[in-house]
């Protein structure tokens, strides 16, 4: 066989062979990163720039892989429509969303967990769930979604819970101190930066649902499941050499 049709052979094996993405080649356009402000997890500081664990975790894993990111906030509803129409391709965020049934991929690989509980005053006995919460007020936070089984529990007609929205976790642990409602519905994380804050003591609570949180990609975006399965070998790669991936 002639040398150059040799080489030629060769060239075209090991280019079938070769990862549809490397880290040299990098990607025509940035890979879009959505968040909603989830503070300290995910947020925009003063000047407008992301910040948070796991907005950083998120960067340093499609980096790793080979990709660059764009990172880019949005309202809760806004983000969900550009993971539903790939316009957003990447979400750091809690798996099992009815909104985007059928629309994304998810990684096996855990990046932490949130938990979300009911709040309540110390004068409060602790309460039974559901019976306890029948026509009582619940403060919650504008523009956070929850998962079927406490979205069930609010919507109960049932129990006609009354729901008190409010902009920020501080305000509505003012709220739960002012008596405008009975219960706080949050999550724990932003709940205890804000309590500190603000030099209040610890609340009473009952946990509702303790939640994943996984890099979520949609599956309208350019080579979905090969920009899933990158991630997925960035964590793992980046996991068996010792790295911190905690998000703490």
């Amino acid at each position: 066989m002639p040398r150059i049709l040799c080489l030629a052979l060769f060239a075209a094996l090991w280019g079938s062979a070769s990862p549809a993405h490397s880290a040299s080649d990098g990607p025509a356009s940035p890979i879009q990163v959505g968040f909603y402000e989830f503070p300290p997890y995910s947020y925009s500081d003063s000047q407008g720039r992301p910040q948070g664990a796991i907005l950083h975790l998120t960067k340093r894993l499609l980096e790793h892989a080979g990709y660059q990111a764009e990172l880019r906030s949005y309202p809760s509803a806004r983000l969900y429509n550009g993971l539903r129409d790939g316009s957003v391709h990447v979400w750091p965020g809690a798996p099992g969303k009815t909104e985007l049934s059928g629309h994304t991929l998810e990684t096996r690989a855990q990046l932490g967990g949130i938990v979300l509980n009911l709040y309540f005053r110390r004068d409060t006995l602790l309460p039974r769930i559901p019976e306890d919460l029948q026509g009582r007020g619940i403060i919650m936070i504008n523009g956070y979604s929850y998962w079927p089984q406490t979205n069930a529990l609010l919507n109960d007609p049932l129990l006609a819970i009354r729901q008190h929205r409010t902009t920020s976790h501080g305000a509505a642990l003012e709220m739960l101190q002012r008596r405008r409602a009975d219960f706080l519905l949050d999550y724990q994380l932003p709940v205890e930066q804000s309590r500190r804050r603000l030099g209040m003591s610890e609340l009473p609570y009952v946990q509702l649902q303790r939640v994943p949180l996984k890099l979520i990609v949609s599956r309208h975006a350019p080579d979905a499941e090969v920009l899933r399965d990158a991630l997925e070998r960035a964590y793992e790669r980046l996991q068996a050499a010792g790295e911190d991936l905690s998000l703490d």
